[in-house]
């Protein structure tokens, strides 16, 4: 299984972003996906993450109501929408995919950076 993470980049506070997380290998259904980030100096951050059938979402307090995901298992693709950003969500974002077991597999990671 492999994760490619794309959309990251620069934007003004306030602004927007749409990430995507594109897998390939393994049956994409079959796994519950989130995205994680890592600000610099700081431990990995839960964000956001969904169902396998993507009816369930969770997200952080620090994220909530200003972000979204979402899943689209025709393209084995994930989503995070970022809106309102603040300078505070600048990290490299990571996309998860994890099995029932608990099992999971890491992608690279894409840089987001919020000035102000």
């Amino acid at each position: 299984v492999k994760l490619l993470e794309s959309g990251g980049g620069l934007v003004q506070a306030g602004g927007s972003l749409k990430l995507s997380c594109a897998q390939s290998g393994g049956t994409f259904s079959s796994y519950a996906m989130g995205w994680f980030r890592q600000a610099p100096g700081k431990e990995h951050e839960f964000v956001a993450a969904i169902s396998y059938s993507g009816n369930h979402t969770y997200y952080s307090d620090s994220v909530k109501g200003r972000f979204t995901i979402s899943r689209d298992n025709a393209k084995n693709t994930v989503y995070l929408q970022m809106n309102s950003l603040k300078r505070e969500d600048t990290a490299v974002y990571s996309c998860i995919a994890t099995m029932l077991s608990g099992y999971a597999y890491w992608g690279q990671g894409t840089q987001v950076t919020v000035s102000s």
